[in-house]
């Protein structure tokens, strides 16, 4: 998963907000239209997106709402765009942050770490004798802490936050490992198996993530 997916058109504000997310270790992404930016969204996803108003395309208020109609994923404005109005708009449509053009690249970053500390404190999933801490990366099954890799993490977190949903194994697949990534669609059929052997009560009759197939898995 991207850490922040920026949609900006301006190429110069673009490449140095990129630059100091990264010094800072954030994984980046970043797209020039709506379009794009909602097609990575929806292959990828985010833990939170800065989006400019004006792109060539989708303007970041129809973005704004699309995003907010299924997701609850933290949204940053950046504009030159300072009427009262607009600023209005960005809030009432779901945005937790608007910023004006010129701004302090380190006052953003600021914004971006407290609205992360913010809501990875309340991310905590729970189901049955399961308990998945978003914020320290910890697991604990019937209490006791159950020791994952970060890929084994980020598969049960996935599958938690949609209980009952099958996921396709592509979009498993693209969601961890990037359909950029050099490994192939077996590297998730193997997680899942180290998976089940840690949390499951018996790894070989699965009750918790079930195989739907020819499709993917579904957490139940």
């Amino acid at each position: 998963m991207i850490d922040i997916l920026i949609a900006e058109d301006h190429k110069e504000i673009c490449e140095l907000i990129t630059d100091f997310l990264r010094a800072e270790n954030y994984i980046v992404s970043t797209a020039e239209t709506g379009e794009k930016a909602l097609s990575l969204y929806e292959k990828y996803g985010a833990r939170l997106v800065l989006l400019d108003i004006h792109l060539p395309d989708i303007d970041g208020f129809s973005i704004c709402e699309k995003l907010r109609r299924n997701d609850n994923v933290p949204i940053i404005i950046i504009t030159a765009r300072t009427d009262r109005d607009d600023k209005l708009n960005g809030i009432l449509l779901g945005a937790d942050d608007y910023i004006e053009k010129p701004f302090d690249i380190e006052i953003l970053i600021a914004k971006i770490k407290g609205i992360f500390k913010r809501r990875l404190a309340r991310d905590i999933i729970s189901d049955g004798d399961i308990l998945l801490n978003i914020s320290d990366g910890t697991v604990t099954k019937n209490g006791i802490q159950t020791e994952l890799s970060a890929k084994e993490f980020e598969l049960l977190k996935i599958l938690m936050q949609n209980k009952g949903q099958t996921l396709t194994k592509e979009f498993l697949f693209n969601r961890i490992w990037g359909s950029d990534s050099e490994s192939e669609l077996q590297t998730l059929t193997v997680h899942i198996k180290y998976l089940r052997e840690k949390i499951e009560n018996d790894p070989k009759d699965p009750q918790k993530i079930v195989t739907v197939w020819g499709k993917g898995y579904r957490w139940s």
